[in-house]
């Protein structure tokens, strides 16, 4: 028998679930308004903010879901989001003219209490906790 991953649904994994579901209403409304009305303004920018707000949403519902491929996906959209958080937040440091206003990865997140930067590291150690082992195999 294969072995058989604990959900990442379960336990402390709600909590971290409800943290991506936050982030992830707070970075789409912020990135609807920002590229429905500046997108001019910065288009790298906004468009990358929206691509952290799909991201969050992403890795939202694959978390809840927890199990099977939604693993792979999950783990697919925590990557990411660790990639552009840091790749961003760099970026926004070393070109601040392309990030005129905050976006939810620029400056690490700083405009989010850094909770941009945290979590996904919290994630990706919750689904390396949660992973398939012999012993939940034969549960």
């Amino acid at each position: 028998m294969a072995p058989v991953a604990r959900s990442t649904a379960t336990g402390p994994g709600r909590v971290l679930i409800l943290v991506y579901a936050v982030l992830g209403v707070a970075a789409t409304a912020r990135s609807a308004v920002q590229i429905g009305r500046d997108l001019s303004a910065a288009p790298l920018a906004y468009l990358l903010s929206g691509l952290a707000a799909l991201v969050y949403v992403v890795a939202t519902v694959a978390l809840a879901r927890g199990t099977g491929r939604w693993r792979a996906v999950a783990w697919a959209a925590v990557s990411l989001e660790a990639v552009g958080v840091l790749a961003v937040g760099a970026l926004s440091l070393v070109r601040p003219d392309l990030f005129p206003e905050a976006t939810v990865w620029s400056g690490f997140g700083a405009g989010y209490g850094y909770v941009p930067l945290v979590l996904p590291v919290l994630g990706l150690t919750w689904l390396a906790r949660t992973r398939p082992t012999a012993r939940t195999a034969r549960r």
